[in-house]
């Protein structure tokens, strides 16, 4: 993986961009997330997406829904091929998000973790 650092404030930055091919310039084709905002905003009963397609509809969706998303860095760790950042969300949420890169770079698989409110 490339330095870490440049690419969490890259991240970042694009999802305050609300630029959705800017996200998801990020990911890889198959990608795969689980999040309870996935749930939580009716898009899946298991708060679980595959594929980048079904990926951007929902991220379509949920820019639409909260047009001042704003992530705030806290600081982030990092792992075997993953990194997690932590960060402050949307309505202020602590949330962690562990992302796992692919051979190429690209984020495979998304775990989204929020602090209960």
């Amino acid at each position: 993986m490339k330095d870490y650092y440049s690419f969490v404030n890259e991240w970042i930055k694009s999802w305050n961009s609300g630029n959705v091919e800017e996200i998801l310039f990020h990911y890889s084709e198959d990608v795969e997330i689980s999040s309870p905002m996935i749930k939580k905003l009716g898009y899946s009963k298991n708060g679980f997406l595959k594929g980048k397609e079904n990926i951007r509809m929902y991220w379509e969706k949920a820019l639409q829904k909260f047009p001042d998303l704003y992530f705030e860095l806290i600081d982030y760790t990092v792992g075997e091929n993953c990194i997690t950042v932590f960060y402050i969300s949307v309505a202020d949420l602590l949330a962690m998000e562990t992302l796992w890169f692919d051979s190429k770079g690209k984020i495979k698989k998304v775990n989204v973790c929020y602090r209960p409110i």
